[in-house]
């Protein structure tokens, strides 16, 4: 049988420093009122000792649980197998474990998950949530504003209803878009195709309205629905040369769509770029650079919106302090989009 070695307590710590449980319990809790030379003497006790805050302690005296829940609207499948989400997740990671908080992943297989989701948030359980992946319908940001916890959504919100003091962060998908479609008609392709992402969702849409901000007049039959799934992007591009045999260029919504798009080209016999040149959306690496050919898209700082997502969650002011009408709301932010050049246009 082994010992178990007690751990060290706040009243160790404080004999350790030679000062009072009040002074050691402000300087690990962040407070405020203690001098230098005594903060130095406190932390050089507690690495000595090896002194871990108990945490539930530490959040009744603070009221902060230093976690964020991150709720991805979409389920365990979908996310584990888009790399999007992947690299958002990995920004929002990074930003939150250089704050010393921990990320709590949150996710919703369908309506069911809705109230289990906004009772943990409403039950006090984390500071904050970090809430993307949305779709139009959605109950949940309703749910999520009852709880009452700041909140940062990720993509411009499309759902009904008070948007007072919502903050997002989203990237500039319509401006994208037009630059995709335009750098098309700039090869001189003419029957320039569109696949959409699923259009219950803002980022879907805002992509097709760029799509006809250039192509004003165009066909409706070169319109094709997907899902931002490669899948997607198979069964739209059937049905666009079963439509339109003779388009030349495709536009896709996505990497993924656009890898889907391709095969289906290969397929049928048709070379890229000189049949038909293909663009995407997103540059998630490993897949547009992996694509044959590699594949022209329009860059979004995927990683940068999740770091921006936690940045701006963690500048919100506490629940208290809003209640006392201390510190202001961080504001929303729309990242620019850049095209990427490679083989397929």
């Amino acid at each position: 049988m082994t010992d178990t070695a007690p751990r060290p307590t706040l009243e160790a710590v404080a004999a350790r420093a030679g000062v009072s449980r009040a002074t050691v319990s402000r300087v690990v809790n962040g407070g405020d009122g203690v001098r230098e030379p005594l903060v130095a003497r406190v932390r050089k006790a507690v690495e000595e000792l090896g002194y871990v805050p108990n945490q539930a302690a530490r959040s009744l005296v603070t009221r902060r649980h230093d976690a964020v829940a991150v709720v991805v609207a979409e389920p365990e499948t979908r996310v584990f197998a888009d790399p999007f989400f992947a690299l958002q997740l990995r920004g929002i990671s990074k930003e939150l474990t250089a704050h010393d908080n921990q990320l709590v992943l949150l996710l919703t297989e369908g309506r069911d998950d809705h109230a289990r989701v906004a009772r943990y948030l409403a039950g006090g359980h984390v500071d904050g949530a970090l809430v993307f992946s949305l779709h139009l319908d959605d109950p949940l940001p309703g749910l999520i504003q009852r709880a009452g916890i700041p909140t940062v959504f990720g993509g411009r919100p499309g759902w009904s209803g008070d948007r007072r003091g919502v903050v997002y962060v989203d990237s500039d998908n319509r401006g994208g878009a037009r630059d995709a479609v335009r750098h098309l008609a700039g090869l001189g392709r003419t029957r320039i195709a569109h696949i959409t992402g699923a259009l219950d969702q803002t980022s879907a849409v805002d992509r097709l309205d760029g799509y006809r901000d250039v192509m004003v007049d165009a066909d409706p039959r070169l319109i094709a629905e997907g899902d931002f799934t490669p899948a997607g992007g198979e069964g739209a591009m059937r049905e666009l040369l079963e439509r339109c045999p003779d388009l030349d260029a495709v536009f896709a919504a996505n990497d993924l769509t656009a890898a889907g798009a391709l095969r289906v080209l290969r397929e049928s016999g048709r070379r890229v770029p000189d049949d038909v040149a293909v663009v995407g959306f997103d540059d998630m690496l490993p897949v547009a650079e992996q694509t044959d050919p590699p594949l022209t898209t329009v860059r979004q700082d995927i990683e940068e919106m999740g770091r921006l997502m936690a940045r701006l969650l963690l500048r919100a002011p506490d629940r208290r302090a809003a209640e006392q009408g201390v510190g202001a709301a961080p504001s929303s932010v729309v990242l620019p989009t850049t095209l990427v050049r490679r083989a397929s246009a």
